[in-house]
């Protein structure tokens, strides 16, 4: 079915539009929207929904056309069906002017709306409704419990979310013994398995309150442990298509232990960083899942960061490359005092000290270097900070 939302000053006739909509079954209303939005809501809400059509109101001539011209700039290829409480000349000849082909009008019928949604979709399939959405996502998966491997995933987003026009999402699903939250010493209450259960009606209403704004970076915890906890591929293939569409890059705490939704995530992962320490048992386990990832059509994804090396290790990087069969594409020093005096104040290490310029520069080689342009417009990920406090998460 068509994602559509309905914008519409008047209400009863919205609802009037609606439930006609609900009698086709060919469309579902995510949003019906009271009033013309600014350019800033409009966009949140079809990027949010990945909206393929929507119903105008043409109740005020002008704000409508704006709204046309919003659409034109930040989702042209999504059609609109223009519609009024009357069959008005003025106002068809405005629809017309403004490219819009479709015009309804009360008392809505079935076949009508049929007929207009028809159309609508021969557009949808000469020219669909395109979202951007992301390819930048890293996954940090740990050879064995205690290597590092959230302290460099934190803060290799942290930097990440430094760099100019770069939104970016860290999501903690190791249910088992995630540590984000305690790290950062977070208060949401909110966590992974609350976006996992809404994550069909996942929404921009709905997200700014399941993550903690830090520095910068959007952090989703993992809450209090629940291994028992089950997430389907359906779940997680959902969630991820929601943040794609409003992140520039998502970065993913795995457990380690290779669940069946952390295969998914590494799955939709760009590239997938398995962090090992240079000891026999850590090397040990990282061979061990190197071989399993290859039987699941992985290893062309994974590579190795060695952390908390030494001036005179006991395996070196080469060694280490050799002995499990994939480059070793980020050496990490140990700098036990710095990170336990960060994580007993609940903050991210300085950028400027000597471990933060070490994630910065392997940040530096995760993604291209955007172009700054300092008139570009905002993305509605920038408008997620504001305002923490809001009603828990809605039920379907």
């Amino acid at each position: 079915m068509l994602r559509s939302v309905i914008i519409s000053p008047d209400q009863a006739l919205a609802e009037e539009l609606l439930t006609v909509l609900e009698e086709t079954s060919q469309v579902t209303v995510a949003r019906v929207l009271d009033g013309y939005p600014p350019a800033v809501d409009l966009v949140r809400t079809l990027r949010a929904h990945a909206v393929e059509l929507v119903f105008l109101s043409f109740d005020s001539i002008e704000r409508a056309l704006e709204v046309v011209k919003l659409m034109e700039a930040e989702a042209s290829h999504v059609p609109v069906i223009a519609f009024h409480h009357q069959m008005d000349a003025t106002v068809m000849r405005e629809t017309m002017r403004a490219g819009l082909r479709e015009f309804i009008v009360p008392p809505f019928e079935v076949k009508t709306i049929m007929e207009s949604l028809r159309q609508v979709k021969n557009m949808l399939e000469r020219r669909p409704a395109v979202y951007t959405a992301t390819n930048q996502i890293f996954s940090f998966l740990p050879s064995k419990a205690g290597v590092g491997t959230s302290t460099i995933a934190l803060h290799v987003s942290a930097a990440l979310a430094r760099r100019p026009n770069t939104h970016v999402a860290i999501s903690d699903f190791d249910l088992n013994s995630g540590m984000l939250r305690f790290m950062l010493k977070l208060k949401n209450e909110y966590s992974v398995t609350d976006a996992i259960e809404h994550s069909v009606a996942m929404d921009e209403n709905l997200w700014p309150q399941l993550v903690t704004h830090v520095n910068g970076l959007d952090v989703l915890h993992a809450g209090r442990i629940n291994p028992n906890y089950r997430i389907e591929a359906t779940q997680v293939r959902n969630l991820i298509g929601f943040m794609r569409r409003n992140y520039q890059v998502l970065t993913f705490d795995l457990s380690g232990n290779l669940e069946r939704y952390s295969l998914e995530i590494m799955q939709e992962s760009k590239r997938v960083f398995l962090v090992c320490t240079p000891e026999v048992p850590s090397l040990h386990l990282a061979r061990e899942k190197l071989l399993f990832l290859r039987d699941m059509d992985l290893d062309s994804r994974v590579s190795v960061v060695l952390n908390r090396t030494q001036k005179k290790p006991l395996f070196t990087k080469q060694q280490v490359e050799d002995l499990l069969g994939v480059p070793v594409v980020r050496v990490f020093p140990n700098d036990y005092n710095g990170i336990n005096r960060a994580v007993t104040a609940g903050t991210l290490l300085e950028p400027q000290s000597d471990m933060g310029k070490e994630f910065a520069a392997f940040a530096d080689t995760l993604v291209e270097v955007p172009k700054h342009d300092p008139a570009a417009k905002r993305k509605f990920v920038e408008f997620f900070s504001a305002g923490r406090a809001v009603p828990s998460p809605r039920t379907n």
